[in-house]
């Protein structure tokens, strides 16, 4: 959004006016708005007031220096110093822009009374002590000004200013803020999801449960399958066990090939051992693990029920007729669970007093 910042031009104002417009000049051609004191008489307290004001609805202030201290205020401060101290407290991003050699000014534009060039000078080495350029001409005043204002903006970006039609109004400032509200009930929707199966799912068989898988396998006399003999078995496995054999598969996603696969694998692991203690297969080369159709189809349709895995929507060549599966989130916080390598515990020590 384009913003135009406020800068307050505070100094002495008769022996100064080419340099303030020089300032204004430099300020405007920043996309600057410029504010001092022309636009009030610096005389009353009520006038202080609205000093005050408009240093405060100002982004940055800047003091210009030159030889004179200016028109002294109740205080027996001079208002400049008032307005640069009063930036200064209200913590107002400042630049100080001093006359280079004031000793070069003409008489009628410096100070003629003893007091006012000591107050002078004191309110010269205040100014300095905060970022300060120095300047001896009206043009390189301006310069010293653009090039100052710039860096200052970069390191300090203030509020700024902005065209009305720029700013939502009411109803979509409350349409906005609506928004956001439905934002974070949707990142904790988002959350839970991630953490707890959906509703309904408490009665399903799931975890520790165990599912009867059957399968066919190949038992062959050496490394040919054609050799062999086809058999059918099943075998017990947990819900847990079936997951964690298939989830990593679909970190990304999996085509329902794949998920077969690790699954006659699982079947394999799972049988093996039991099987080769058969009199009927013994000395048999054991091959081809291949689960059942439908009980594919119904561990596929568990998975989905206990909102572990869900079809993948992501866009494919219009060749690609396969079906694609991936984790949901809730998936892959379970399957994290269940795969991810635990710190062992370490041994307890038994202290004797």
């Amino acid at each position: 959004m384009d913003k135009r910042y406020q800068v307050f031009i505070s100094s002495t104002y008769a022996d100064l006016q080419e340099e303030r417009q020089e300032v204004i000049q430099a300020l405007l051609e920043l996309d600057c708005i410029p504010a001092g004191m022309e636009l009030f008489p610096a005389a009353s307290e009520d006038q202080w007031t609205l000093i005050r004001k408009v240093i405060d609805d100002c982004d940055y202030y800047m003091v210009i220096i030159a030889g004179r201290y200016g028109s002294i205020g109740p205080d027996g401060l001079s208002y400049t110093e008032m307005e640069y101290r009063y930036a200064l407290d209200t913590g107002k991003p400042i630049i100080g822009f001093v006359h280079r050699s004031p000793g070069d000014l003409a008489a009628s534009r410096c100070e003629s009374t003893d007091d006012g060039k000591v107050k002078l000078g004191a309110f010269r080495d205040l100014v300095q002590k905060k970022m300060c350029r120095f300047w001896d001409s009206p043009a390189d005043l301006g310069s010293q000004v653009s090039r100052s204002l710039v860096k200052l903006i970069k390191s300090n970006p203030g509020i700024g200013w902005v065209r009305g039609n720029l700013v939502p109004d009411e109803s979509a400032t409350e349409e906005i803020l609506g928004l956001r509200r439905r934002i974070e009930e949707l990142q904790q929707e988002l959350l839970a999801a991630s953490t707890h199966g959906p509703e309904g799912t408490k009665g399903l068989a799931q975890g520790e449960d165990t599912f009867e898988i059957n399968y066919t396998f190949v038992a062959s006399p050496n490394e040919y399958a054609h050799n062999g003999n086809s058999y059918q078995a099943s075998v017990n496995a947990e819900w847990d066990d079936i997951f964690s054999a298939v989830s990593p598969l679909m970190i990304n996603e999996a085509t329902e090939g794949d998920l077969a696969k690790a699954l006659n694998k699982l079947i394999s692991d799972l049988a093996y051992s039991d099987l080769k203690k058969s009199k009927d297969l013994k000395g048999l080369m054991l091959m081809n693990f291949r689960i059942d159709s439908d009980d594919f189809q119904t561990i596929k349709i568990q998975l989905r029920a206990l909102g572990l895995i869900t079809k993948s929507t992501k866009s494919r060549s219009v060749k690609d007729t396969a079906t694609y599966w991936t984790l949901t989130p809730y998936g892959d916080t379970v399957m994290t669970r269940l795969r991810a390598i635990q710190k062992p515990h370490s041994p307890q020590v038994s202290a004797s007093v």
